[in-house]
């Protein structure tokens, strides 16, 4: 089989067939105390479809230098997919790229992983199992184990029986169906918003401003809506659409986030990820199953440079990893390498929007090392860490940066960081209100445009985007 929609068609097939039969055997254990038959484990009914991909290499391939859509060796792969509709342009675009250049046999299939009940819990299934006890539902469905879900393959980690086949992507269903739950639950918005764009901020002010461009750019060109947190939904030209957001649930959620959505997902999505290396993990950890093409962090931080003034921008292009949080997988003497054409994107659109290049701009912008720590009140201990601040030659410090960028390092997501200088504690000028809001009105809006172009520039990248310096040495075939 070659022919990518056909295969598609089949995943999909097997798919809903799948969840149809759980959702539905649910149904009636919950309404009638129904027992589903013994044979839907023992057949697969339940189970996730998998695609297969055979590799004999009888026919040299063409010379392939791009990053992804790469055989190494001949054998078998193989992954399990879930949510087919969500994933089909990715799916099609990694399989086509290897049926054009590799002399390749495609299979699907029913895989021996099943689908846990949780994933097809919702709407009218929701409300009708809230009676039942987990426990008891476990006793008959499937269920999450987690010991079942892990990382292994994106650290490197060798996990699987030498008679295995070999792995054809980063994430397998059962990974990718529990980031897909967490992700709703953490930013209050579907996972079929996301898209292939993402910038990270720690302060909701960016989100009023990004909510506002959106809103007043819908209908202008190839966004076609903004979707949110708490239900938000603007699907025309609307000025000061922040006004909405008053309207919404936005605050019981974590992490809310924000989609500018185009029709190939190409928009961009906003996601306010509050303060700390602990979210940072959290939400990226979540974010790497839908494979984004770049992630960028546009926050705020400290500036650590006298000649620095509030409102000065830092593109990092070095990251002091003390935030602690993934030394365990990545441990900090890792080096996390700058990621050319994002840094480009980054510096381009910043003399775009601010109107001013060369010696000017550097007036404004600082290029260099990033802290990331786990400590928010730093500051307290800088007769303690201000010799290992000025060792690392550093010129902000903030308490996400260098996570984000160790996990776009860790899942192959290529990242960027540009901050904007919020404060400058080791030089006595503190983030008093005052202060705070005249910088917040003079600097956010302009910082907010300089990551939207961002993200337009890369999106012209296209596969070039992609670096063969994040992919280690025994990589999967898909992106």
């Amino acid at each position: 089989m070659k022919n990518t929609s056909e295969i598609m068609a089949q995943i999909t097939r097997i798919y809903d067939e799948a969840r149809n039969a759980l959702r539905s055997d649910l149904l009636a254990f919950a309404t009638g105390n129904s027992r589903p038959p013994a044979s839907r484990r023992a057949d697969g009914t339940y189970a996730y479809p998998e695609l297969r991909l055979k590799f004999r290499e009888t026919d040299a391939p063409a010379p392939v230098s791009r990053a992804f859509g790469r055989l190494t060796r001949p054998g078998t792969y193989a992954t399990t997919v879930t949510r087919p509709r969500l994933f089909a342009t990715y799916l099609e675009e990694q399989l086509s790229l290897l049926i054009a250049d590799y002399n390749v046999e495609i299979e699907v299939g029913r895989s021996r992983q099943e689908i846990p009940f949780p994933y097809v819990v919702d709407g009218e299934a929701g409300a009708v199992l809230a009676g039942v006890s987990p426990l008891e539902l476990a006793r008959h469905f499937p269920a999450t184990e987690l010991s079942l879900i892990g990382d292994e393959l994106a650290d490197g980690i060798d996990a699987f029986e030498p008679t295995d086949p070999m792995p054809l992507s980063l994430f397998d269903a059962l990974r990718t169906d529990f980031s897909l739950a967490r992700l709703e639950h953490y930013t209050g918005t579907n996972p079929e918003h996301f898209q292939r764009f993402i910038l990270f901020t720690n302060y909701h002010r960016y989100v009023d401003e990004f909510v506002d461009w959106a809103g007043a750019n819908l209908g202008k060109g190839e966004y076609t809506a903004l979707a949110g947190a708490g239900g938000l939904m603007v699907t025309e030209h609307t000025p000061n659409a922040r006004a909405r957001l008053s309207d919404t649930a936005w605050r019981r959620h974590q992490m809310p986030a924000y989609h500018l959505v185009a029709p190939d997902r190409g928009g961009i999505t906003l996601v306010n990820i509050g303060v700390g290396p602990s979210n940072a993990k959290t939400i990226t950890d979540h974010l790497a199953v839908l494979r984004p093409e770049a992630w960028l962090m546009i926050g705020h931080c400290g500036g650590l440079r006298p000649s620095q003034k509030i409102g000065d921008y830092v593109l990092a292009h070095a990251y002091l990893r003390d935030d602690h949080v993934l030394d365990a997988v990545l441990p900090p003497e890792i080096p996390l390498p700058a990621i050319a054409e994002v840094q480009q994107a980054l510096a381009g659109a910043a003399e775009e929007i601010s109107g001013t290049a060369g010696a000017h701009l550097k007036m404004r912008m600082r290029t260099g090392t990033v802290v990331t720590t786990d400590d928010r009140n730093w500051e307290l201990r800088v007769t303690k860490t201000g010799h290992r601040l000025s060792l690392s030659r550093a010129v902000g410090i903030d308490m996400e940066s260098a996570t984000i960028a160790a996990q776009g390092y860790r899942f192959r997501v290529p990242y960027g960081t540009l901050l904007c200088v919020s404060d400058k504690p080791i030089h006595g000028e503190l983030k008093l209100p005052g202060q705070a809001n005249r910088f917040y009105e003079e600097a956010i809006a302009s910082h907010l445009q300089i990551g939207i172009r961002a993200c337009e520039r890369l999106k012209a990248e296209g596969d070039r985007l992609h670096s063969r310096k994040l992919r280690a040495f025994n990589e999967p075939p898909f992106r």
